[in-house]
């Protein structure tokens, strides 16, 4: 037996960054897990060996030693985090998911021999997009870095590729994550990674054509920042803003799938070449991303066979091209078996579209239907590059759990990765894995395909489109909910949106039920936290229906007062997301801007002083007098009023008390 106790030293002659790093994270665990003692420790001694392949270790335990044998930076990192995990019981997800520790004196490691499992994916990365709650969420005035802790979490997953941030911020991580033995990819916006030609030339149109060489200037820029990084060089050209360039362009030069097609290729080996000018053997990805993979399909597009091509599901977990806008193709981007050149894919766990996605609960999916789809990938060739959107990690941790595990080909499943997780981070709890298997059952299903499911966006976005269009003209309906109803009149379109939710109101309100028999306070700030959001946002949606119809009817009062107890409810989700941030965690949903469930609350309340206007009088005494005066003082108008004319608010509180 290997004793390790906290006296156990750490021998390298290994300097690099990364190596340096995981001992780092290595002695911290040690401080988190050990007691002081004063018997001499045996030792972990890192040491090469040419005979290994990138990224695999081999780890030979004795009494006496531990070797950690490896032939590149990861695989000296991946070898330290599996000891920190196998022995000191540090799980991947430690940081996001509050493992605490019981330190111990010691702990025995029986000698053996552990050799690295193979993984089926190359590259094995997370995009951390829309990361808008780490943005201002205030991990360090705890003294700890949270971009740091997720590269960190990725790397424990066994992930050795990030796209650390959106836009700045990935800028501004590069350098942490190669630091730490990553490597380095991009937005599928961004080409190269170079900066936004908006934001560099403020002053100019961004259109390639009338400005090529400023456009070539910032994609050499970029390389020349990064040419002493490992990267994974993303080809790409879409528009300024995540959008495809013709948007934008006013000439009618791209008028066509084959010329954009043609613009779209002639770029993207302009960008080939660029690279090749400073790097030596580099690689290449493309993103096949919305009206790209359609353009490809098409055959108008066309690209190196070296060249990764990244096919990305819908944001919903099915590969096939997403919804755009009221446009919804649904053309497969599942990996191409005939094709033998490289293939990757973009997948999310996290998305945002403006429409019915996830951005701070987790995906409406279940495992094993992400399974089957990740399955697919690998069987069709598609296992040279996987890139999955993380967004801000702690909401999203139990499917990239389930992921990670598919990283090495492992098949996962609702029953078998909720009891794993739960066993991990809720000491082995049958009714949180339980309610992890029932959360994706009781979303609500916006259309007829499997991956049709809603989540926070679907409540909060929705409602507040068509609070704009009544206070602008009812008279007309909301285009930009099609994708959801079609060209419908507005009471058409509030009612079908209205079935959704009453369809799916009591599932998780029982869910809810069910998680309120459960006492864990971890539990309570992940996935009691999220279904909460659903049930009161939902019960919030069912009310301003509800306040809708009151008003067509003309009943102003209780349209006023259904219509503030929406708010309440959207109210109500945001403050158990506030809650829930405890500790590290304080100030993390802070800005949750995408959602905005507090803001739908406003935007219902704007709606309710439109509702008073129509029921209360030009004086706004009407109302003030029939719920605030005694019965025989409401019709005496010696004094108009005895106070201050009341808010919205304060009327909207005397009315429910009253009614209720």
């Amino acid at each position: 037996m290997f004793t390790w106790n906290k006296s156990t030293r750490i021998n390298s002659s290994i300097g690099t960054r990364p190596v340096k790093n995981a001992i780092d994270i290595l002695c911290r665990d040690m401080d988190k897990v050990l007691k002081s003692d004063s018997k001499t420790g045996g030792e972990i001694v890192l040491q090469e060996d040419d005979t290994l392949q990138e990224e695999q270790y081999r780890i030979e335990i004795s009494a006496n030693k531990i070797y950690v044998f490896a032939n590149d930076d990861l695989g000296w990192v991946y070898g330290i985090l599996t000891l920190s995990e196998k022995y000191l019981g540090v799980k991947p997800f430690w940081f996001w998911m509050d493992q605490h520790f019981q330190q111990v004196s010691d702990i025995k490691v029986e000698e053996q021999i552990i050799y690295s499992p193979k993984p089926v994916v190359r590259f094995r990365g997370w995009f951390f997009n829309d990361e808008v709650l780490m943005l201002k969420w205030k991990y360090n005035e705890n003294g700890i870095d949270g971009w740091k802790m997720a590269l960190e979490a990725l790397l424990r997953c066994g992930g050795n590729m990030a796209i650390p941030g959106t836009d700045k911020m990935s800028r501004k991580n590069r350098q942490m994550a190669a630091d730490m033995g990553l490597w380095i990819t991009h937005h599928h916006a961004e080409p190269l990674g170079a900066e936004m030609f908006v934001r560099a030339y403020p002053d100019e149109e961004p259109n390639y054509l009338e400005h090529p060489q400023l456009f070539h200037k910032l994609w050499e820029d970029a390389v020349l920042e990064q040419k002493d990084y490992k990267v994974v060089w993303n080809l790409c050209f879409r528009g300024q803003g995540d959008a495809p360039f013709w948007n934008s362009d006013t000439t009618g030069r791209f008028d066509t799938p084959a010329k954009r097609g043609q613009m779209i290729s002639e770029v993207i080996r302009k960008q080939c070449d660029i690279v090749k000018k400073y790097v030596k053997n580099p690689i290449f990805c493309t993103n096949l991303y919305g009206e790209i993979m359609e353009l490809y399909e098409q055959g108008y597009i066309n690209l190196y066979e070296n060249i990764i091509k990244v096919r990305a599901d819908n944001g919903y977990g099915k590969m096939v091209t997403r919804r755009r806008g009221n446009l919804c193709m649904r053309v497969s981007s599942m990996p191409d078996r005939t094709d033998k050149s490289p293939q990757g894919i973009y997948y999310h766990v996290s998305f945002y579209d403006l429409q019915a996605a996830n951005h701070i609960t987790m995906l409406p999916n279940s495992v094993d239907f992400v399974n089957r789809e990740l399955t697919q990938v690998i069987d069709n060739g598609g296992n040279d590059f996987w890139i999955i959107n993380s967004s801000n990690v702690r909401p999203h941790v139990y499917y990239l759990d389930a992921i990670r595990k598919k990283w090495y080909g492992i098949q996962i499943s609702d029953e078998i990765h909720s009891k794993e997780f739960a066993d991990d981070y809720y000491n082995g709890s049958d009714k949180i894995a339980k309610c992890y298997m029932q959360y994706p059952k009781a979303m609500p299903a916006f259309g007829q395909e499997e991956d049709e499911h809603a989540e926070e966006q679907f409540y909060a976005e929705n409602i507040r489109l068509l609070i704009h269009q009544f206070l602008l003209d009812k008279t007309q309906n909301v285009e930009r909910m099609y994708w959801l109803t079609g060209d419908v009149d507005y009471e058409q379109q509030i009612n079908q949106f209205a079935a959704i939710c009453r369809k799916t109101q009591a599932g998780l309100e029982a869910l809810l039920a069910t998680c309120d028999e459960i006492q864990n306070k971890l539990f309570e700030a992940t996935l009691k936290l999220q279904v909460q959001i659903h049930t009161f946002c939902v019960q919030g949606v069912v009310l301003f229906v509800n306040a809708y119809k009151a008003f067509q009817q003309q009943d102003y009062e209780k349209a006023f007062v259904l219509l503030g107890d929406s708010a309440a409810c959207f109210d109500r989700a945001n403050e158990y997301m506030r809650k829930s941030e405890y500790g590290v965690w304080k100030d993390f949903y802070f800005n949750d801007c995408f959602a905005d469930v507090k803001h739908t609350a406003y935007m219902l309340r704007k709606m309710m002083g439109i509702v008073r206007e129509y029921g209360d009088s030009d004086y706004h005494d009407k109302w003030y007098r029939k719920y605030c005066y005694d019965r025989a003082d409401r019709n005496v108008y010696l004094l108009m009023v005895l106070d201050n004319h009341m808010t919205d608010d304060e009327l909207y509180k005397v009315m429910k008390k009253l009614k209720s």
